[in-house]
């Protein structure tokens, strides 16, 4: 076994603490990977709040570094490489999924980043709040020339969950987008849908971001507690990407979506429930989206790298994760933490 160290938590406590890690041997297709930065997902804080007790936990599943060593059966990457990685590290590889390359709805489950099961040992996976991840050679991606480490993090879990509709939505000129939330998806989701030409919003509870919704690149801005505000945008959006992680009601934001458009539902994971009539009237259609197959992937980074997309990011040390763990709980972050793990060396 590989040694390494990492931030994880254990028994009934909340609280990360540095621990001394094991890592498999490297498999014929395996890379070992220098994590040197890594984002803090809200899915992150949520994994550490929910914990039974019973399993140590090591989160992580956006993460960039630099492949120190390969399996014998590698071919795509070479010592020295940098590398991104995101939240599913293998899959089944045969269901109809996988042989569309959306292996992150692979029918037997993907196998993930952290809190996943290995499908070869049946082991529990360690996330990259670690030194050192080894991953299947498939889920990684070589990150584009140009783009920063640190700040392209991000963008292999939230980068891609709003990538994924805003693709397959054909979001693109002439297309009206409007973003609810402006977080670490939404900021995103801002961009990228810029950068792809649409006619681009922010829908926020108040106005105090929108100079930064303007500075992202967003044409317009609706405060959603404005009922005025609300009414005058009722029908205007062929897409809404709606990226609150909290609960809400979905009505005011189908009633903003126009003929035949589709509201996506994306940053809360949890049960919703759905007036008929705000789908019935004018056919709107509510979707969802969650993280992104391979091709999706490499796609969403290669477009990146392209246009210079990176997530806005605060980056601390790794020995201040709990206190950006905390300050992710009360929402004090623009717009995503991300953890510079080289003080673990």
């Amino acid at each position: 076994m590989r040694k390494t160290t990492g931030w994880h938590v254990d028994g009934p406590s909340t609280t990360l603490r540095l621990t001394p890690l094991e890592r498999r041997d490297l498999r014929p297709d395996d890379l070992a990977v220098r994590v040197d930065f890594c984002g803090v997902c809200h899915s992150d804080l949520h994994a550490v709040n929910a914990r039974d007790g019973d399993h140590p936990l090591v989160p992580g599943h956006e993460f960039t570094g630099v492949v120190t060593e390969t399996g014998p059966a590698v071919t795509r990457f070479t010592a020295g490489d940098p590398v991104a990685v995101g939240n599913i590290v293998d899959s089944c590889g045969e269901c109809a999924m996988c042989r569309t390359g959306q292996e992150n709805f692979c029918h037997a489950f993907p196998t993930l980043t952290y809190g996943g099961v290995d499908r070869h040992d049946g082991s529990t996976t360690l996330g990259a709040y670690s030194r050192e991840y080894v991953v299947r050679d498939r889920f990684a991606h070589l990150l584009p020339v140009g783009l920063d480490p640190a700040a392209a993090a991000p963008l292999l879990c939230a980068g891609i969950t709003v990538w994924e509709p805003l693709h397959a939505l054909g979001v693109g000129p002439g297309t009206r987008v409007a973003v609810a939330g402006l977080g670490g998806l939404g900021h995103l989701a801002v961009k990228m849908a810029v950068a792809l030409g649409a006619d681009t919003s922010v829908i926020s509870r108040s106005a105090d971001k929108a100079t930064d919704a303007r500075r992202l690149g967003a044409q317009g801005f609706i405060v959603s507690t404005d009922p005025e505000q609300m009414a005058d945008a009722r029908d205007r959006f062929d897409v809404v990407i709606d990226t609150i992680s909290a609960p809400h009601d979905l009505g005011p934001y189908l009633r903003l979506v126009s003929m035949d458009g589709t509201l996506s539902h994306l940053g809360y994971l949890g049960p919703v429930t759905v007036e008929t009539t705000d789908l019935l009237i004018g056919r709107k259609k509510l979707s969802s989206a969650g993280s992104g197959g391979r091709p999706a992937t490499a796609a969403m980074l290669d477009f990146c790298g392209e246009h210079g997309i990176t997530a806005d990011i605060e980056l601390l040390p790794s020995a201040r994760v709990n206190e950006a763990l905390d300050r992710l709980r009360r929402n004090d972050v623009r717009y995503r933490f991300v953890l510079d793990m080289s003080d673990l060396d």
